[in-house]
């Protein structure tokens, strides 16, 4: 199957500024006042999981081929505080240095209720959601196939962990303690800001194993009692911010280690 790479309509009738650059296609869309920029992720197929030789890995990381048939929008950065409160009037970060941390300390349900807020307020077309874990991984590795999309090394100059429990007997680094602001380090090679590290970032997906076979536009289980989150942040060890890992809770948790990134249709 030929998938067409670009997007159905570029610029969309959503933006207010686009454009292309070494990453790819962006567009700026604008939520409540606040400009957020989102990143073309194409449709194409990819290995996700992680292979059985991969130091540090979970047994829940079967590797296995996705197809993703269609492309979407991806926000550059995890949804900052400023953006959650002109669309919710409201805060409830434990790290509120600016506008520009990520928002935390947010369930899966207030996100649910952020994103149907954020589209009432817009009326051109762009509808937000939350990523599901395959699309999630796939604009994480953005290509790659090692353990982070920055090679199979990790140190505290590329993303935001808890140092004192580096990846694979790596450098301790820098223990920063709390969240960076979201463009704090370098955008993989989709240009999406701090996929790995700063705060773990919701999914739409219930968990559930993975099935050992090729799967196409997967969304995870019909029902189950905890949702993905992906990324790793702040608090947690090195080998939690892999493009492979996986973690999960109940729709109700909330914690200062976890947000959520917007994607788009």
């Amino acid at each position: 199957m030929l998938l067409d790479p670009s997007p159905p309509l570029f610029p969309a009738d959503w933006a207010i500024a686009w454009g292309e650059d070494a990453y790819g296609l962006w567009q700026a869309c604008a939520i409540a006042g606040v400009r957020q920029v989102m990143r073309w992720c194409p449709p194409g197929r990819f290995l996700m999981g992680s292979p059985t030789d991969e130091p540090e890995r979970f047994e829940d990381e079967t590797q296995h081929e996705v197809t993703l048939t269609r492309g979407f929008w991806l926000a550059e950065t995890a949804c900052t505080q400023g953006l959650w409160q002109a669309v919710t009037s409201d805060n409830p970060s434990h790290c509120q240095r600016n506008s520009e941390h990520p928002v935390e300390r947010v369930t899966w349900s207030a996100c649910q209720d952020f994103l149907d807020r954020a589209n009432r307020l817009r009326d051109d077309g762009l509808v937000l959601r939350l990523p599901t874990e395959a699309e999630w991984e796939c604009a994480c590795r953005a290509g790659t196939r090692t353990a982070f999309s920055f090679g199979d090394a990790l140190d505290t100059g590329r993303a935001n962990y808890n140092s004192d429990f580096p990846y694979n007997q790596g450098p301790k680094g820098e223990q920063r303690r709390r969240t960076l602001p979201v463009r704090s380090f370098a955008p993989n090679p989709w240009g999406l800001y701090q996929m790995h590290g700063n705060v773990w970032e919701w999914c739409a997906d219930w968990f559930g194993d993975y099935p050992a076979r090729l799967m196409s536009d997967p969304t995870g289980p019909a029902d189950g009692t905890s949702r993905v989150l992906r990324g790793g942040a702040w608090n947690f060890s090195g080998r939690r911010l892999r493009s492979a890992c996986r973690r999960r809770h109940p729709p109700s948790h909330r914690r200062a280690s976890i947000g959520l990134r917007l994607a788009g249709d």
